[in-house]
């Protein structure tokens, strides 16, 4: 356990301190003064010359002298403590000081600010090393292991927690104290609980992996539907009950029997229809009909085979020609694409004459330049390393190397020259080639041409001579052994349709029979419905008395599954206050809430004799309970703090004893000025 004592503290202009010292030795002290008379002050300065806060938490508080409503400028304040940690001293100051700058040009200097400067052991040090000094001092392990865990949580937090009686209370909200004290104690979970006694097994295998509030609302979602749902059924069987339609003296298999014997009277009704319809006589007439018409159609073919012969034969003809006259135009389109490909080649050939004349006369120029070149004796005779002559040997051989070099290069453009010479009369000639093959299919599309016009006035003079053909010949209707046979046709058909108007009337009486047996089995079709509508219904109201057995059953085991939650809530409640109160004197804990329909809600409350801090509880209790929280988070952050006690005179009597360093502050009238009384560490009653 680190235990952090205040041996001196020292106020040097500071909240309207002129200068204050306070010597404690590490003992309890009493501080009394007339409100406003500074008490309150000391322990802002201590938490500023920590935390650069107020005692509140407030950053911006003032520390500046004001007098007559103005900052009295020019003045140092200063805060100076020396503290006990488990037997080593740490000296620790801060000094507060404005910044005054004489700009250049200017007589005077101007405010620009303010400025900290730290200090240990009466040493200057930096921010950091001063900030590091102070989470020395405060930190252990199980602190450092805390502020990893909540990110948000400061290690003046902590240092609060451990100095300011109702700062557990009103400094953190209930959700931080609750895992705050739960960390301390140790939670229980629900399956500990469940597994906690054999009446909970039931409930435990129902969950199935939900939590008990989830499992709540299925069970509070699931009970109002099967409520919902047996409300209505009793409604369902009555009016089921009311739409079962009346069967007196229906029996089904007798209603089956007679619809048969009915449907046996309609198929023979429909047989007699078949047999009228299907006559011998007017089958006879109307294989004869038949027979006329296979007559007529053998005269037609015979008629068109004698008289368009002729008319045959030339259609013939014309077929032939036109496919000639196809033919030959097919031929004129293959000669103009030859002819066509063939002008391609001729300007591919020229452009290709171009370029060789161009590359002609670039030879020609390569060769003269080349030719005209000399050897230079200044530049290739002279080293240029040195720029000394060569020897005689070596320019002898630059020259027959010089000379060399441009025979091959000449003979080498020669060459190139007379390829050129070569080639140039070569695709000439090949040119001429083409353009004499030219000729020679223009002349054999100017012959084809010719012969297709004639073609075309012999397709015209045949298609004259069908015309002509064709006007000659006498139509098959106008022949009489034509008409005769239309004629009786005719006559035939006549008796036919006057045979069917009989068959007609016969057809007629039979179908009215079969409508009247239909109308009658309609009837027995509605007996057979009602006796079908009647056994759905009663199978509907068997199927709603089974799912009203079955919910009924299913309520109860829903009912059973609530008690068992509601034991288990109070079983939970039970388990975690002892828990909780295990760890505390006075203090106990109101860790839930029960909500109207039985569940609980989180909380996190401190309570003296059941009256809840923030609800009631007088200020004598409230410090009491603080100084409990206090011992309980000493030991678990292993570490004691001076506990600063403002407002000390409402408390008479501290009902449990603090185990760290205590100053506190009472409001005096008879002391204008700051009094300090130490205090024997045994003493309870406050003086």
């Amino acid at each position: 356990m680190k235990v952090i004592k205040l041996l001196h503290l020292k106020l040097v202009n500071f909240k309207g301190i002129k200068e204050f010292e306070l010597p404690t030795n590490g003992q309890d002290l009493n501080i009394y003064a007339q409100n406003e008379g500074g008490k309150t002050t000391i322990f802002d300065a201590f938490t500023w010359l920590l935390f650069n806060k107020g005692s509140k938490d407030n950053q911006d508080f003032g520390i500046k002298t004001i007098r007559n409503g103005e900052v009295v400028h020019n003045l140092n304040h200063e805060v100076e403590a020396v503290l006990d940690v488990d037997g080593k001293e740490y000296k620790l100051k801060k000094v507060f000081k404005e910044k005054w700058t004489q700009k250049k040009g200017s007589a005077t200097k101007e405010f620009t600010g303010h400025t900290t400067k730290y200090f240990s052991r009466d040493v200057p040090i930096s921010k950091k090393e001063y900030d590091d000094l102070i989470k020395e001092i405060i930190g252990t392990d199980q602190v450092d292991s805390f502020l990893k865990r909540y990110k948000k949580m400061k290690v003046e937090n902590v240092f609060k927690l451990l100095t300011v009686p109702n700062f557990f209370v009103d400094g953190l909200h209930w959700k931080e104290r609750r895992e705050l004290l739960l960390e301390i104690t140790g939670n229980i979970s629900d399956e500990e609980i469940l597994d906690s006694e054999t009446k909970f097994e039931k409930l435990k295998n129902a969950l199935n992996g939900n939590s008990i509030e989830d499992h709540k609302l299925v069970i509070a979602s699931r009970k109002k539907e099967i409520n919902d749902r047996l409300k209505v059924i009793p409604e369902l069987i009555n009016e089921n009950h009311l739409n079962i339609p009346d069967l007196n003296g229906l029996d089904e298999q007798k209603i089956h029997k007679q619809i048969d014997k009915l449907s046996s009277e309609i198929d023979l009704k429909n047989d007699r229809i078949s047999a009228l319809k299907n006559g011998d006589e007017i089958n006879d007439l109307k294989k004869q009909i038949s027979n006329i018409d296979y007559e007529i159609n053998n005269i037609r073919n015979e008629h068109a085979q004698n008289e368009k012969q002729e008319v045959f034969k030339l259609q013939a003809r014309l077929q032939e020609e036109k496919s000639n006259l196809s033919i030959l135009q097919g031929d004129v389109k293959g000669k103009m694409q030859q002819k066509s490909a063939n002008d391609e080649r001729i300007k591919d050939i020229e452009r290709q004459l171009v370029e060789l004349r161009e590359q002609y006369k670039e030879s020609q120029e390569q060769y003269r330049l080349q030719n005209e070149l000399t050897f230079d004796h200044e530049s290739n005779c002279v080293c240029p390393t040195c720029e000394q002559d060569l020897p005689e040997e070596k320019i002898e051989e630059a020259v027959a190397n010089f000379n060399r070099n441009k025979s091959n290069l000449l003979e080498k453009i020669q060459g190139r020259i007379e390829g050129l010479n070569k080639k140039g009369p070569e695709l000439a000639k090949k040119v001429e080639e083409i353009k004499k093959e030219n000729d020679v299919v223009q002349a054999d599309i100017d012959k084809i041409t010719e012969q297709g016009s004639k073609k075309k006035e012999d397709i015209e003079k045949l298609e004259e001579k069908i015309k002509k053909a064709e006007s000659t010949v006498t139509p098959i209707e106008e022949t009489q052994e034509y008409k005769t046979l239309v004629k009786q046709k005719e006559l035939i058909e006549q008796q036919i349709e006057q045979l069917q108007q009989l068959v007609y009337e016969s057809v007629n009486g039979v179908r009215e029979e079969i409508k009247s047996i239909k109308e009658e089995q309609a009837k027995l079709q509605v007996d057979l419905s009602k006796v079908s509508q009647a056994k759905q219904i009663q199978e509907r109201i068997n199927a709603l008395e089974n799912e009203q057995k079955d919910l009924a059953e299913q309520y109860e085991s829903m009912e059973h599954e609530d008690y068992l939650i509601n034991e288990f809530t109070n079983k939970k409640v039970q388990l975690i206050d002892e828990k909780v109160s295990k760890y505390f004197e006075i203090t106990r804990f109101k860790m839930f809430e029960k909500q109207v329909n039985g569940g609980l809600d989180d909380r996190c409350e401190p309570t003296y004799k059941g009256v809840p801090f923030s609800e009631g509880l007088n200020d004598g209790a409230k410090f009491s309970v603080g100084i409990d929280i206090i011992n309980v988070l000493s030991k678990h952050f292993g570490i004691q703090a001076p506990i600063f006690f403002d407002n000390a005179e409402q408390v008479t009597k501290f009902l449990v004893e603090p185990v760290a360093q205590m100053i506190a502050m009472y409001a005096s009238e008879k002391d204008k000025e700051l009094r300090v009384e130490t205090k024997p560490k045994e003493e309870s009653e406050v003086a």
